[in-house]
């Protein structure tokens, strides 16, 4: 499971997407973060295909696809839920439908409706685990994978008292 817990603070939206471009297993992989919206209702991320970064066969290299995925669902929530709330990534899944060359980019959105909703379900001290996808595009259009995410979420406050 990785999550973002009680004692991690999320700095500004602007602040994080030039943190996580310098994060060292996505600076490292190729992968930038080119915009987190100041509510936390999405991010883009984009990886270009290079020679020191790409696979056997020349295409993005499937660890790099899902890196560009796996933290944003988690942190879109935190972000928007605030940090009474502890949130973890506790499922996972990418599916390759084609080799990515070039530039392939992902847009992961959480609307401010689905947060309420997951604000709502968790009101009492119950946990929410919601599932969230986003597809990677090349620079034509063309759909190189789709990566799938659950995310589990719980008041710190309802969580310390239920031992969760």
């Amino acid at each position: 499971m990785s999550g973002v817990g009680d004692s991690v603070r999320l700095p500004s939206a602007r602040a994080f997407r030039y943190l996580m471009s310098a994060y060292p297993p996505l600076l490292f992989a190729g992968v930038r973060v080119e915009h987190v919206a100041e509510d936390w209702t999405s991010v883009r991320v984009s990886h270009r295909v290079r020679p020191w970064n790409r696979n056997i066969n020349g295409a993005a290299f499937g660890g790099t696809l899902y890196a560009m995925t796996d933290p944003f669902f988690g942190i879109m929530a935190r972000g928007q839920l605030g940090d009474d709330y502890r949130v973890w990534s506790v499922r996972s899944g990418i599916e390759f439908v084609a080799p990515g060359r070039g530039i392939v980019t992902a847009t992961m959105e959480l609307d401010a409706t689905r947060a309420e909703q997951i604000r709502e379900a968790t009101r009492d001290g119950a946990k929410s685990i919601t599932t969230h996808s986003t597809t990677i595009y090349d620079a034509d259009g063309n759909t190189v994978a789709r990566a799938t995410q659950d995310v589990y979420v719980r008041q710190l406050r309802a969580a310390s008292v239920l031992g969760a």
